[in-house]
């Protein structure tokens, strides 16, 4: 097919990537986050395509953008296309730039959300400006949602969306957005695009260890962070069991193809060892996880305090709450009680549906190199919150990126940057995709 996106296109997806990374969108958690700038700056971009943009807020300055376009087949469901506005916090005393500067150096454009996820959300808007001058109309409706507060609880973004705007989201049936179609290179000149089609569910833990309190040079054999250490330790240690989901089994399916395995899925760990560096694809979604990540206890050496907390960040697969909890509880023990400090679901998305097949065709038609492959995210995306509206989510954020290029250590990493040719054929891929979806 021929080149169709609008070239200057091309030139806004890299101005509007560092207008949006220079905009500090930094969100520390507790609500200590303002994306309203990045907000009127993509509601303005939309306004001048003559696209109307809506502004929401369930908390001043913590700003939502929706807008709808219209399709040419009103019989088509709708589809979402969403990207969050802020980012994780960066030290800029640890950055070979300035992590808000957006500058553009050697074809690169560097600055914190340059991948999570202000590249996205300058995809969208440089395709749909395109699409304007263009006069270009897709066939379904597309619903576009640029989200507050994804990098912590979602409360004020896709949450607050979801559950007291459910009308500006009728028709959609599915979404796409982060962490999906970007280059993987194997080491052996082979060139994979994993496609997301699921997400393993969110479960950050507060645990609370109490005891006898104290002082220090005393015996006490209800030492609260002796129960708390021990619990911490059990969970630290614990392997948990394989558990393949459907996305899962279609990954290790096609790459065993891909790699030319005969081993099937009887014996997944020779498997994983014959896939080499793309076992990293699958490896992290095989099972559930916790892991301790904060310990919090007494306020003096010689003092046995009467509480300990620590926090555990959990994840489990589709279909794995139930085992998650009834682990926990074990591992734990009678000493330890343990509290959902967040829960998000997991999700499992079809891999044989007309948006899959068109995603990896668009992806194929710019890299005809490269291998499509569908993979589940360890982690969790705004799609969690819009899939109470019934909204199944993909994965989908086309990035064609150098050998070397560590695209995962760019996430929440140092340095984190995008090269400009990696966006120009994430606009290009996902001009073709859209169009045809």
């Amino acid at each position: 097919m021929a080149e169709q996106v609008d070239p200057p296109a091309l030139d806004e997806v890299v101005t509007f990537t560092s207008d949006l990374i220079r905009i500090d969108t930094t969100n520390r958690g507790g609500g200590d986050c303002r994306e309203r700038p990045a907000a009127e700056y993509a509601a303005a971009r939309l306004a001048d395509a003559g696209i109307e943009p809506v502004l929401l807020e369930r908390t001043q300055g913590r700003t939502n953008v929706v807008a709808r376009i219209e399709g040419t087949d009103p019989s088509a469901d709708a589809l979402l296309l969403h990207g969050h506005l802020d980012v994780v916090p960066a030290a800029a005393a640890d950055w070979s730039v300035h992590p808000f500067s957006g500058e553009i150096r050697d074809g690169v454009v560097w600055g914190r959300g340059a991948v999570d996820m202000k590249n996205m959300d300058a995809m969208i808007l440089a395709v749909v400006r395109g699409w304007a001058r263009q006069g270009v109309r897709p066939r379904r409706d597309i619903v576009i949602a640029f989200t507050a507060d994804e990098e912590a609880s979602a409360e004020d973004g896709s949450g607050f969306l979801a559950d007291e705007h459910p009308e500006l989201f009728e028709g959609c049936t599915e979404g796409v957005s982060e962490s999906g179609a970007f280059t993987f290179h194997d080491g052996g000149g082979r060139q994979i695009y994993p496609i997301a089609a699921g997400e393993r569910g969110t479960a950050w833990l507060k645990l609370t260890a109490r005891g006898r309190a104290g002082h220090g040079s005393m015996v006490n054999r209800d030492n609260a962070v002796t129960h708390l250490a021990g619990a911490i330790a059990r969970i630290g240690a614990h392997e948990w069991p394989l558990r393949l989901t459907p996305t899962v089994r279609a990954a290790l399916t096609e790459l065993a193809a891909l790699y030319g395995i005969e081993t099937g899925l009887t014996d997944v760990d020779a498997l994983l060892e014959k896939l080499g560096p793309a076992a990293k694809l699958v490896e992290p979604t095989l099972r559930n996880s916790a892991n301790p990540t904060m310990l919090d206890a007494g306020y003096k050496i010689n003092v046995i305090p009467g509480e300990a907390v620590a926090h555990v960040d959990g994840r489990y697969m589709p279909g794995g709450e139930e085992e998650f909890r009834s682990t926990l509880d074990r591992l734990t023990g009678p000493d330890v009680d343990w509290e959902f400090h967040h829960r998000e679901v997991a999700l499992e998305s079809p891999v044989d549906s007309p948006t899959f097949a068109g995603m990896r065709a668009a992806v194929e038609e710019f890299a005809p190199e490269g291998h499509v492959v569908p993979f589940c995210m360890s982690g969790g995306t705004d799609a969690k919150q819009f899939s109470r509206l019934g909204i199944t989510g993909y994965g989908f954020t086309p990035l064609k990126l150098p050998d070397g290029y560590d695209y995962a250590a760019m996430f929440h990493g140092v340095d984190e940057r995008v090269p400009v040719e990696a966006l120009h054929f994430g606009v290009r891929v996902l001009d073709r995709f859209l169009r045809t979806a």
